[in-house]
């Protein structure tokens, strides 16, 4: 079976679909180049995001799975409309960001914006993400620290305001 023709079978739920995809980049049988060529390419939003949201879940068992290829990907989907799309790319880096912590610029910026997203798994995802790039402690954090307090003070959402506190707290500030 193909990504292709896994993706339009419909007798497959969302949730198969993602673990199927998750599974064969963790074996190899869908290379990340071959993943990162048909991914974008996806017409349908929803195909998308499973696609995302199957390097989620790799990223999160075994995060060198993604390359820098990966992270530029997952960074240019933070600017996508659907919010699924920008939480599950959010969670990506999450996932990576240790390994690429000098390349996190543009990621920052964008996650930046979608924190301030009126969706609370946007919101959630984004903090997520920041609050893994400041344990990296970068001179991003120069920055970063000032913008992720400032995003903590104006949050609602307890659940939100903990993942900022705990990574300002383990980027050696708060």
């Amino acid at each position: 079976m193909t990504l292709s023709t896994l993706l339009q079978d419909k007798s497959i739920n969302t949730k198969e679909k993602t673990a199927t995809i998750a599974k064969w980049l963790l074996e190899g049988s869908l290379p990340v180049d071959e993943y990162l060529a048909l991914t974008p390419g996806l017409r349908k939003e929803t195909d998308r995001a499973t696609c995302i949201e199957a390097m989620e879940f790799a990223s999160r068992q075994r995060p060198s799975i993604a390359d820098e290829e990966v992270l530029a990907y997952v960074t240019q989907t933070l600017t996508e409309k659907a919010p699924r799309i920008k939480w599950e790319s959010a969670r990506v880096i999450g996932n990576i960001a240790h390994l690429f912590p000098d390349q996190l610029d543009k990621a920052v910026e964008h996650l930046l914006v979608n924190a301030g997203h009126e969706g609370t798994v946007v919101r959630w995802s984004a903090a997520f993400a920041l609050g893994e790039i400041l344990k990296c402690k970068t001179a991003l954090n120069a920055r970063l620290i000032p913008s992720v307090e400032t995003l903590c003070a104006k949050e609602e959402k307890s659940s939100i305001k903990k993942i900022y506190l705990a990574g300002l707290k383990n980027s050696g500030k708060g």
